[in-house]
């Protein structure tokens, strides 16, 4: 009975961490539409994400918590506030990555992130990393390489540059959430915000901006991209970094999309048939997570 109770639980689980992390995938695939639709430069882009997505995390974290952010900071110490430079890293390379190349080529090759945060948890964490896992990563680096050869020796290359960057920033986060899986993810949003904020006041200039940006920004960092990165967060409490980030993925197929139809950025031949590959990777890996523990009733 006793072991009965434990694989439904461990069944849930899992289930659990792939919906947080497709639900992460979706909101996140919308941040290139708000960042082309600002109006302003990367910089002030990345000032109001940050500064939008420092007050509605403070709040959350105040109505889940009961204490103010400050004091949840303190308690969760130097894994929070490290998680939060990383943050700051990943989200101004990722911004300025989306102003200097396609959407298409921006996360595509965010889609090596489930590759660097498999090798992190393996060196830093020990993690034994599945063989279906594996495999994915294998189509998944393929289906990147496949974009990237499409855009060698094109203007894009400094773009391309900072989605690596973001990539890596990105990886060690969930590195590191599944050691600490008890971290305040709403508070790790939220001062990471601030560190945006505060690192690109000097460079922003707030008293230019239009309505339509501070209406724009306003959506995307107080609801989509904040709570799109807490839902993926939250899904390291369930399964490994790895799984998470290879599921996260589903956004690097969406977004481009979104951009082919709203914008009429038509993505090149090598995106659609490397897209292809990641999004057919991607499924049928999420597909295995949720009935892998049926194979073993």
């Amino acid at each position: 009975m006793d072991s009965l109770s434990s694989f439904l639980g461990k069944k849930k689980s899992v289930s659990k961490g792939v919906l947080w992390a497709v639900i992460g995938a979706v909101f996140m695939s919308l941040d290139p539409l708000f960042i082309r639709s600002s109006g302003v430069s990367g910089y002030d882009t990345v000032f109001l994400f940050g500064l939008y997505t420092s007050v509605s995390m403070a709040i959350l974290v105040q109505q889940q918590e009961k204490r103010s952010i400050i004091s949840v900071i303190r308690r969760d110490g130097w894994p929070l506030v490290l998680t939060s430079l990383l943050m700051l890293g990943s989200a101004t390379a990722f911004v300025l990555s989306v102003k200097k190349t396609t959407v298409a080529n921006a996360f595509m090759i965010q889609a090596a992130t489930p590759a660097v945060a498999a090798l992190l948890g393996w060196l830093l964490l020990k993690e034994k990393t599945k063989t279906t896992t594996w495999l994915a990563i294998i189509g998944v680096t393929i289906g990147v390489g496949i974009v990237v050869q499409g855009s060698l020796g094109s203007i894009h290359w400094k773009g391309d540059l900072l989605a690596l960057v973001s990539v890596f920033c990105v990886a060690m986060i969930f590195t590191v959430l599944r050691k600490y899986p008890e971290m305040n993810r709403i508070a790790l949003v939220g001062l990471g915000g601030f560190l945006l904020a505060v690192s690109m006041f000097m460079s922003a200039q707030p008293a230019t901006y239009s309505w339509k940006t501070w209406g724009v920004m306003a959506v995307m960092g107080l609801l989509t991209a904040p709570l799109g990165r807490v839902a993926g967060m939250m899904a390291t409490r369930y399964i490994k970094a790895s799984e998470v980030t290879l599921t996260l993925m589903l956004q690097n197929v969406l977004a481009p999309v979104l951009a082919w139809y709203i914008f009429d950025e038509v993505p090149s031949l090598s995106t659609i048939l490397g897209g292809g590959l990641l999004f057919s990777t991607v499924l049928l890996y999420t597909l295995s997570l949720v009935f892998r523990e049926n194979s073993t009733a």
